[in-house]
């Protein structure tokens, strides 16, 4: 029963994980798709707070949104009601990139625990008959260093294995300390400050939903916020807006910085030699997340590095602009730094995008265009020199670079809206329709919305309303902007495409 037992496990082990890498791509879109499958259903037959029903496409569009941390919107947020908010906030939790690099480590440890289960019995055994026949040698010697091997080989993959199940509690733990603390802080917050209460009183939403929700979303970089204006209402409530700054940072653009900072804390207060290991060895553990100490530093002066960048330039020419009226010196420092900071993934807004100047929107492009762990200082391993970096294969040669394929989803779109582009030039123009395919890609969210007063032919049937850009796109349109989320949302697996073209 034992050997049958470690057969199939030895079998399972070398079907699923040899190929695991290369189907992992596949797993992940099948669980993004679920996922939006899952919390269309649950929009679907939830009732909503307005009388009138959101059309299909735009449910199951805010539900990829949702899924894949985008905030893409369609759909006004003050429509949802409160179970649907929860749904949605479900939906972020399990769609952000920390939870999903959870489950990855839950995996690699069943796998690895197969794998280390397997070599143990798939050594054949030695009758006895044999060595009493002679047929079988053991001599004593070789029968010691083969023990001794086999004993530096377990305890090798022993601590290795006991350090990825250490590192699957530590992001466990990461993930409900920091959301715990914000979701507390936040709900402190809007309960004392009358302010912020009120906005929430007059809309009808409860200070525990929209606190929960907009941690989960700015944890998990999707940037979704329960009010119609996202941040736009609380701009003057520069408390809050510092409060969920840092988890702007904490979920994604600073998360390996802050989970090896975490884990150099629990060194020093175990003294556990996994949390050794796992410091020392953090590209053998195969997670994305857990990157060297030089590299890490490297992210933190990068990441700060655009923030800076992007905060002077946003305030030389916006510090004096409408965008800004009635807000005093520190309530301009603090709204500019959301807004700037925002601009790397999670998507929160506290000023109207459309009237920003072009000049910072295209430099908020190229920021929602750098991946998450971009650093100035490249990190190069001098260890792993591929031999066969002249020979690519088939898929290498065929698959484009990120930068090709926006280039076609942004043609596609502009082919999909022409009839638009020609008549309204002014909501409908090849820049905003960048930024909005840009930000899909990034998973951000960043829009310029759309306003009716742009229209060089007034609609009288037209009503403004808080929703993105791409709401009022065709569902043409609109199917190829989800196509898009999706991509974004697993980009990392074609971080290397392109390379078989060489410009000369």
């Amino acid at each position: 029963m034992k050997n049958n037992f470690a057969k199939n496990s030895q079998h399972l082990y070398t079907f699923f994980p040899s190929k695991f890498h290369f189907n992992n791509f596949f797993i992940q879109l099948f669980y993004f798709i679920i996922l939006s499958l899952f919390g269309y259903l649950g929009l679907k037959f939830s009732i909503p707070r307005s009388s009138t029903k959101p059309n299909d496409l735009d449910l199951f569009y805010t539900s990829v949104s949702a899924s894949t941390v985008s905030s893409m919107t369609s759909i006004e947020m003050e429509v949802f009601s409160n179970s649907q908010l929860i749904l949605l906030t479900f939906l972020m939790l399990v769609g952000g990139e920390v939870f999903t690099s959870m489950l990855q480590l839950f995996l690699d440890r069943f796998f690895h625990f197969t794998q280390n289960h397997s070599l143990k019995n798939e050594s054949p055994p030695i009758n006895i008959n044999q060595i009493e026949l002679g047929l079988v040698s053991i001599p004593q010697s070789e029968n010691h260093t083969q023990s001794n091997n086999n004993n530096n080989i377990n305890n090798k993959d022993k601590i290795k294995y006991n350090s990825l199940r250490y590192l699957s509690y530590v992001v466990l733990s990461y993930l409900m300390i920091v959301q715990f603390f914000g979701f507390s802080l936040v709900t402190l917050y809007l309960t004392y400050i009358p302010s912020a209460k009120h906005v929430l009183e007059n809309k009808g939403i409860k200070i525990e939903t929209f606190s929960l929700f907009t941690i989960v979303s700015t944890f998990a970089s999707c940037g979704y916020v329960p009010t119609n204006e996202n941040m736009i209402v609380f701009k003057k409530n520069s408390g809050l807006l510092l409060l969920i700054l840092p988890h702007i940072l904490l979920g994604n653009t600073l998360y390996p910085s802050c989970l090896r900072l975490f884990i150099t804390l629990l060194k020093k207060v175990t003294k556990r030699e996994e949390f050794s290991y796992l410091l020392k060895n953090s590209k053998e553990m195969g997670y994305d997340h857990l990157l060297s100490r030089t590299h890490c530093w490297n992210l933190v002066l990068t990441v700060f590095g655009f923030n800076i960048i992007q905060f002077v330039l946003f305030c030389s020419m916006e510090w004096s602009s409408e965008i800004m009226e009635g807000l005093n010196l520190y309530q301009k420092v603090v709204a500019s730094l959301f807004q700037v900071t925002n601009a790397r993934h999670s998507g929160e807004s506290v000023f109207d995008l459309s009237t920003i100047s072009s000049a910072i929107l295209v430099l908020f492009i190229v920021m929602m265009y750098l991946p998450p762990y971009t650093t100035f200082l490249p990190v190069r391993d001098h260890t792993n020199i591929d031999v066969k970096k002249d020979q690519k294969s088939l898929v290498e040669c065929v698959v484009f670079s990120q930068l090709s394929y926006l280039v076609i989803f942004i043609i596609l779109i502009c082919i999909t809206e022409r009839q638009s582009l020609k008549e309204d030039p002014l909501n409908f123009n090849v820049l905003n329709i960048t930024l909005e395919v840009i930000s899909a890609y990034g998973n951000v969210g960043f829009s310029t919305g759309y306003s009716c007063s742009r229209q060089l032919k007034p609609d009288s049937m037209c009503k403004d309303s808080w929703i993105g850009f791409s709401g009022r796109w065709s569902t043409k349109g609109k199917f190829i902007l989800i196509l898009v989320m999706f991509f974004g949302r697993l980009k990392k697996f074609n971080m290397n495409g392109g390379k078989a073209w060489h410009l000369s």
